[in-house]
């Protein structure tokens, strides 16, 4: 029997082909997820870097207003949704009545939960990328096992052995390990490429968490009222996270 690939999905059995259209599945989720996580990461990052340019200005000034408005508009911005979470919450602490907890403390730990959920979004579906990269070689595998066995089912009621017999069975079932390896090898590749993103994207924002709450504890140095920083003070510089990424986010 050549090796035509209709011929082969006319040749298996219902079985086989259940297991062919399963991995069929596999690959199209895979690359639904794969595409929409890569434009989901390029687009965060594009939005993280206009943010930053207009969001450290403002930081810088103490327009801790400001910046929440900016944020609000910023929607694909992963990096807004955190800090400016964590600035809205400032914002209310701080002239509220003094519990246990500072204004510090409880903003601190407000962006602990942003950071989570952004974190968590971030990764989103790449669960499906690694399912499909562990399962679908065993997948494949069953529908190979199976043909086999309805190979030597056959010979049983036939009567009829030698190698011949059963090779067109055995090669046609082959053929469903071969498919599941060819969508779990390029599922494990876009995992691992989504994964070196993700975690960059990750590493970023917790750099900007901790650089802010830098800034909230110079503005609060004792844990009373904010204090004054002169002209010369060094403020928070969230492009620094964006810098150790590789990218030149200074405004022009």
């Amino acid at each position: 029997m050549n090796f035509n690939l209709i011929d082969i999905y006319h040749h298996m059995g219902l079985f086989a082909r259940c297991i062919a259209y399963t991995l069929v599945a596999f690959a199209l989720a895979s690359l639904i997820v794969f595409f929409e996580r890569l434009f989901f990461l390029f687009r965060t990052k594009s939005a993280d870097r206009k943010f930053i340019a207009k969001g450290g200005r403002m930081l810088e000034a103490q327009q801790h207003e400001a910046f929440v408005v900016e944020a609000s508009k910023a929607r694909s911005s992963s990096l807004a949704k955190l800090l400016g979470g964590g600035v809205k919450t400032y914002l209310v602490r701080k002239d509220a009545p003094q519990g246990n907890l500072g204004a510090v403390e409880l903003t601190r730990r407000e962006l602990e939960r942003i950071y989570e959920r952004v974190g968590a979004d971030v990764r989103r579906g790449m669960s499906v990328l690694a399912s499909v990269g562990s399962v679908a070689p065993f997948v494949g595998l069953l529908g190979t096992v199976v043909g086999i066995i309805e190979s030597f089912a056959g010979i049983a009621k036939t009567g009829s052995g030698g190698l011949g017999a059963v090779s067109a069975g055995i090669s046609e079932a082959l053929v469903v390990t071969a498919l599941g390896l060819l969508v779990a090898i390029p599922a494990v590749l876009m995992f691992n490429l989504l994964s070196t993103r993700a975690d960059a994207l990750v590493l970023s924002l917790d750099l900007a968490r901790r650089e802010f709450m830098d800034h909230l504890e110079d503005l609060h140095p004792t844990g009373g009222a904010p204090v004054a920083r002169g002209e010369g003070a060094v403020a928070l510089d969230v492009e620094r996270a964006a810098r150790r990424e590789g990218h030149d986010v200074r405004p022009a």
